[in-house]
């Protein structure tokens, strides 16, 4: 059997990845599970895989848990579409886009086709590099015991939008001042040559 050799990247951390060693059997919710096992992440949330070109275009969707509208449009299912159905290219290309709600990019890339090793069990990591960056909900922040509502906002009179009518319109008229004033002393000058 053969095994395809992924190699996931992070699209706004390029220096995160991972290389992941697929049997060409396996469904793209295999690779799913796998993705997140190696960065943590939790794997029941909705994401899909998109058949891609060199350039990361997004062709043909592959959904994990899809919306109804997706559903309607007879959106590719992962548990029903093994990973050899769409492997046209000995470096074929998938953007997955994990957590709709909380969105983080990959490119999934084909890296190598290898022969399955006698005893060893697939999926398989083959190489970890950097850690996955976490996502920040409010669940996440702390809250410090002493924290009362100290901060609340309090609106300044005479100023909107961050603008104070009698400072900031006064420093037009002084900057044009000044180049009216700085333009009469050079021509002074050029007059005394």
């Amino acid at each position: 059997m053969a095994i395809y050799r992924f190699r996931i990247t992070f699209e706004d951390y390029e220096d995160v990845y991972r290389e992941i060693d697929m049997p060409s059997k396996s469904t793209f919710l295999d690779l799913h599970r796998e993705i997140q096992k190696t960065t943590g992440y939790d794997t029941e949330r909705s994401s899909s895989f998109y058949v891609s070109n060199d350039q990361w275009k997004k062709g043909i969707e592959i959904a994990y848990l899809p919306n109804d509208r997706k559903k309607a449009n007879g959106v590719l299912n992962v548990e029903e579409i093994r990973l050899s159905k769409f492997i046209d290219d000995p470096h074929q290309k998938f953007y997955y886009t994990y957590n709709f709600d909380r969105p983080y990019d990959f490119h999934v890339e084909l890296i190598k086709i290898l022969k399955e090793e006698d005893g060893k069990e697939y999926p398989a990591l083959f190489k970890k590099i950097g850690e996955a960056p976490r996502n920040l909900t409010a669940a996440n922040f702390p809250i410090s015991p002493d924290d009362d509502d100290e901060d609340e906002f309090v609106a300044e009179e005479g100023e909107e939008y961050g603008v104070d009518e009698e400072d900031d319109y006064d420093m037009f008229d002084d900057e044009e001042g000044e180049e009216s004033e700085g333009g009469e002393s050079n021509n002074s000058k050029e007059e005394d040559y």
